[in-house]
């Protein structure tokens, strides 16, 4: 029997990529890809032979630009009304300690994603460290206030192309304080009294996160979540919003 499937193809696919920087220089990384199209019935190719012959071709210089290119390729040669590429990644961005400047790197996990049907859906989402400090903690306590680290997922779509760099300034200005490879004292004192002024459940930094992302000029759609992996707790805390919950038009 001839039945046509929702979807079909491959994942974790891993080859290395050069991504354009906000600075103007090229980082190298390794890149965990998968695409996939919706296999019409009638269509007897193997569809892992051609998405594979397209990954080999492309590896050399995968970017987001060429993705379009890609994912149209894909649906032409399948015979798909609807093809689709991911490709996640780890991006490096250098960071200066708050009070002595030390420089080191953080690691922020980041994906793209590119839709292909009769229009092209482009979404752009990153993971970011960060901290948060308990409210309810620090009004309670006689010493000091529980913290944790917590993830902020922002994924968002655009109307012109926006830097990983400027999604992760804005995500990590929405939490109580900002996380750093290396820190010296003077710098480990700065960023705890700046948590410690900044209390905020998790409903809060998505509050916060949303309000950042709604004013910015070149989003068209977003959806944000955070992760506290609480200290206190064996649970973690965690809250969501999107730009239909909040009512966006």
């Amino acid at each position: 029997m001839s039945m046509k499937l929702n979807s079909v193809g491959v994942q974790d696919i891993h080859c290395p990529i050069r991504l354009r920087e906000k600075g103007g220089g090229l980082q190298s990384t390794v890149a965990s890809l998968g695409l996939r199209a919706n296999m019409p019935s009638g269509v007897r190719e193997t569809c892992v032979a051609v998405i594979l012959d397209i990954i080999k071709r492309y590896q050399d210089d995968i970017k987001p630009d060429i993705f379009p290119e890609i994912v149209d390729e894909l649906r032409l040669k399948l015979q798909a009304d609807e093809a689709m590429i991911e490709m996640s990644f780890p991006y490096f961005i250098e960071k200066h300690a708050p009070v002595t400047s030390t420089p080191s790197l953080m690691e922020y996990a980041c994906k793209f994603s590119c839709r292909m049907s009769e229009r092209q859906d482009f979404t752009i989402s990153v993971w970011v460290p960060t901290t948060t400090l308990c409210p309810c903690s620090k009004e309670i306590s006689r010493f000091g206030a529980h913290n944790q680290r917590a993830e902020i997922n922002l994924n968002v779509k655009f109307k012109k192309f926006i830097w990983l760099e400027d999604l992760i300034e804005l995500v990590e200005s929405g939490a109580s304080c900002e996380v750093y490879s290396l820190l010296k004292r003077p710098d480990e004192k700065h960023v705890t009294e700046k948590a410690y002024e900044n209390p905020m459940f998790v409903e809060d930094v998505v509050r916060k996160v949303a309000q950042l992302t709604m004013a910015h000029p070149d989003i068209s759609w977003f959806s944000v979540g955070v992760e506290s992996f609480e200290s206190i707790h064996k649970h973690s805390a965690y809250a969501f919003t999107d730009y239909q919950a909040i009512g966006c038009q």
